[in-house]
């Protein structure tokens, strides 16, 4: 690891350790702080802002950072050492094309792969198995959409809702986003 990102860990491990309002933290106490730092960075990557980018992805690695040392200094058996030993094998993992000896001709092909990789790891056995439960509706229906082959049927206000979304992933669109943006737009006139 960096120094840099070592530094990172050594500073919360004493803020865990030395700081009253720090030590008191638990897991559920920074729970929103988590999803609104996740929002203020999806804000900088729509806003096409580099250096908002920079220290909202600053303030996103502190949550895992802080997560971390709430896990160590409780003893819940694992560290930020952890975390980062997960991620990279999981990339190594879903990613043969570069780490093993799969070839891709294409993204489509890297994420199909990828996906197939996940699948067989976890196995489902339900298509909104593993979708937060506090995911924004049209992210969520995005995702189950994904995973289920077959027609919306209904006309209820919900199933028009989800057929706009299964026409958005046809078209390659982000729904949320077109959503998101064409409310901006209404509410500036």
């Amino acid at each position: 690891m960096s120094d840099e990102f070592d530094r990172l860990v050594e500073v919360m491990r004493r803020l865990r350790a030395e700081c009253p309002w720090t030590r008191e933290q638990t897991h559920a106490s920074l729970r929103h702080y988590v999803i609104e730092e996740a929002y203020e960075t999806a804000e900088a990557i729509d806003l096409a802002d580099s250096g908002h980018l920079r220290e909202e992805l600053g303030d996103l690695l502190m949550q895992v950072v802080i997560h971390a040392a709430i896990a160590e200094s409780d003893d819940e058996g694992w560290s930020t050492d952890d975390v980062v030993r997960e991620i990279a094998d999981k990339l190594v993992h879903r990613n043969p094309h570069v780490f093993g000896d799969v070839t891709v001709s294409s993204a489509a092909e890297v994420d199909a792969n990828w996906q197939r990789l996940k699948a067989e790891r976890k196995q489902r056995t339900h298509p909104s198995e593993g979708i937060p439960k506090d995911l924004p509706a049209l992210m969520a229906a995005d995702k189950v959409l994904g995973r289920v082959d077959r027609p919306v049927e209904g006309d209820d206000l919900g199933a028009r809702l989800l057929r706009l979304v299964a026409e958005a992933r046809v078209q390659g669109v982000d729904a949320e986003a077109e959503l998101r943006r064409a409310t901006r737009r209404h509410a500036d006139g």
